[in-house]
């Protein structure tokens, strides 16, 4: 299932605007907190599938039936972009476990690459709710080489992959390796460049965040 934010009007399509925006790119806490809004509304969004419990609540004149989560979801990231993405999921999920995952993009000097995995650290997962934080959902190579990682750490009840701006191609190799995740997306592009960039995209959602990096 793959669900695209940005199909129905609202405030989220002025943020994929302002992050796809080069003249407002420059400012990197406008970038940053744009992109913890979109994982605010993935987490909203997230929030209405998942199961829940009724308790009783003491108030200052009497007692009310309300609803909890039954269970807190893990939430895990791809270092270092998924950052921002992942602080606005952890906003909303306020009880939630993290989990982080270290990997990127060797390149090559024909051009090619191959992803590198170097660090995990995560909860135990066995049927718990994992939901993964990736801005750019490109190729699709990392985020099922993370989540290929993840399971290593139990089975998951289900997977919810969120991310600011996604490819087709991208989505079909998802979800092709793993058919039972769930994709929010913040938009849809369907073209990617020579050297596996979503175009128009919007360019590195890392160093627009955090600022440039020695290339590996």
């Amino acid at each position: 299932m793959v669900t695209n934010l940005s199909d129905v009007n609202s405030l989220l399509r002025t943020w994929i605007r302002e992050i796809r925006d080069i003249g407002m790119q420059n400012d990197r806490a406008r970038f940053r907190r744009n992109l913890e809004r979109i994982g605010e509304v993935a987490a909203y969004e997230i929030s209405k599938t998942l199961n829940y419990e009724d308790i009783t609540v003491t108030t200052p004149l009497g007692e009310a039936s309300c609803a909890a989560l039954s269970q807190q979801p893990v939430i895990a990231t791809i270092l270092r972009a998924g950052l921002p993405l992942q602080q606005g999921l952890l906003n909303y999920f306020d009880h939630a476990d993290a989990a982080f995952i270290a990997a990127y993009r060797k390149h090559n000097r024909d051009g090619s690459f191959e992803i590198e995995q170097q660090y995990l650290t995560a909860p135990d997962l066995e049927k718990r709710v994992l939901i993964i934080a990736d801005p750019m959902l490109a190729t699709g190579a990392s985020l099922a080489l993370s989540i290929d990682a993840l399971l290593e750490n139990g089975n998951p009840s289900s997977i919810h992959l969120v991310t600011a701006i996604a490819c087709t191609e991208g989505i079909d190799y998802v979800l092709r390796r793993h058919p039972e995740v769930t994709i929010w997306t913040g938009d849809i592009d369907y073209e990617l460049t020579g050297k596996s960039y979503i175009v128009p995209g919007l360019g590195d959602a890392g160093d627009l965040s955090f600022g440039s990096k020695r290339q590996s």
